[in-house]
Parts: C-alpha cells; structure tokens; sequence
C-alpha cells in the first residue's frame, strides 16, 4: 500500500476515533456528496483569489500567500465535497487529493499539486511549494513578498 493510500486510512480511522469519542473529527469521514457546499466552497476560493490581488493592490502582498492557499484548499475541499467527504485535516485533504488522481477519480494533475504540498519528500522542489510560502509569510516579519513569488 503506497503512503498516500495507507495516509488516507489513518485519516479515515482517526475521524471514526474522534466521533466515537464524542469529538469533533480532525480526519476524514466519507458522508454523502454535497453540491450546495461544493459550490459554496468555489464561492469561498473565488473570494480568497480577489483578496489575493486587493493585498498586492494596498501593499499587503505578505498576505497575498495565506490568501492564495486558501483559496486552492477551498477548491481541493469543494472536490472532495462533491465526491462526498468531509475533511478537517490539511494533510488528509491532500492525501486523499493525490488517491483520487492516482485511481483516476479526479483528472488533476499530481505534479502541480505537489507544487502545493509535497506529500513525499522525493517530491520536493528546487522553489518552495505554495504551503511553504505560506508558512513563511504567515509566521515571519516580513511586510511584503517578492514579485517572482508573488506572480
């Protein structure tokens, strides 16, 4: 089993945990596809795209980088809504992201999503994935992103 299959049972398995429990899951649960929140998902991705460009208008651009990943999350959850799951978990958004291109649910392209958030180490890339941008703009005391990042 490939470390993406076995990621997205742990996730499945921990959800399952967590409501056994009474809690609010941090995982995975398979429910049934859900259009209305798909699309409200789209509307959430599409809000985030027009922040992005308002911060590089007011020179916030540092913001430009949460902005930009979530509106991509936002995309990823609307698919995975669709497909009816629910996610609480970055990681397991990905994870079961890269199962469905693997078995050929979704048609996106693995390469580009590992420019988001690399699941293997081996898929690490010479420029930082939008993940990375993100972390760094969000926790360091910089007021502005370069323009090759930002574009």
């Amino acid at each position: 089993m490939s470390h993406v299959n076995h990621k997205v049972k742990w996730c499945l398995k921990k959800a399952e945990k967590e409501l056994q429990e009474g809690n609010k899951h941090r995982g995975l649960v398979k429910k049934n596809p859900d259009l209305a929140l798909a699309r409200k998902h789209i509307l959430k991705a599409e809000h985030n795209l027009q922040a992005v460009v308002r911060f590089k208008e007011i020179d916030f651009s540092d913001w430009s980088a949460p902005a930009t990943f979530y509106s991509i999350y936002h995309s990823l959850l609307a698919v995975l809504v669709k497909l009816g799951y629910e996610s609480r978990n970055q990681e397991c958004t990905f994870a079961l992201i890269y199962q469905l291109i693997e078995t050929k649910q979704v048609n996106l392209d693995a390469k580009l999503i590992s420019e988001i958030n690399a699941m293997q180490p081996e898929e690490a890339h010479e420029k930082p994935t939008i993940v990375d941008v993100r972390e760094s703009e969000q926790y360091c005391v910089s007021l502005s992103l370069e323009d090759n990042t930002y574009n």
